[in-house]
């Protein structure tokens, strides 16, 4: 079977961040799955941290630096996403939207997506159902149904909260896996100088 290709998009601020430890352990749990069922995966991970600075440019100038075209490349040519933001003001944060409003809105069509967030409080969980999941769904991706959110306390040591999130990412990487493992997305051959589909050879556009 060819390897299949896992991308990861964290979108945390500070180094290290709750952000980037809970993406790192849906990796985790996702790898793990993926090679008991003798399925080998690459994974790239990708701190919008390190490219914020070509992302604010793409959006001014509608061009990609080589830099940014090459984590563009990596998350829409995966097999399977696993996507990850803290929670700023009951939403995403303003990084983690302006990487995916710089993506072609077709480039995620039917890719796999795993969702995840942090923030202080439990208090903000349902910014994944009602601004996470829309957003990657009028993308046309395939959210898997169990998203993972992370408050301050479910890092703690209480036996509870150790037990809750461990079984919340293992349920999640498990809906994710069958998935990726299906997925041809990443031995499909892309035309560098194709035509978007939507242009006309002989004028006009054709609405998507």
């Amino acid at each position: 079977m060819t390897a299949r290709k896992l991308a990861v998009v964290s979108a945390g601020l500070s180094q290290p961040s709750s952000t980037r430890m809970l993406a790192d352990r849906l990796v985790d749990a996702t790898v793990a799955r993926l090679t008991e069922q003798g399925v080998e995966v690459e994974v790239t991970t990708v701190e919008l941290r390190d490219v914020a600075s070509d992302i604010m440019n793409n959006m001014l100038t509608g061009f990609a630096s080589p830099k940014l075209e090459a984590v563009i490349d990596a998350v829409t040519g995966a097999d399977g996403l696993i996507a990850v933001t803290p929670i700023f003001t009951t939403s995403y944060s303003g990084l983690f939207k302006s990487f995916f409003d710089v993506l072609d809105n077709r480039s995620l069509t039917d890719m796999p997506v795993l969702i995840g967030a942090t923030a202080g409080t439990a208090r903000h969980s349902l910014a994944l159902d009602y601004a996470l999941r829309p957003m990657f769904t009028y993308l046309h991706a395939v959210v898997v149904p169990t998203s993972v959110f992370a408050a301050s306390e479910d890092w703690g040591s209480g036996a509870d909260q150790v037990k809750t999130l461990p079984d919340r990412i293992d349920r999640a990487a498990g809906e994710l896996v069958p998935l990726v493992a299906a997925s041809d997305r990443s031995s499909q051959v892309r035309d560098p100088f194709g035509f978007d589909a939507s242009l006309s050879p002989i004028g006009g556009f054709q609405p998507s």
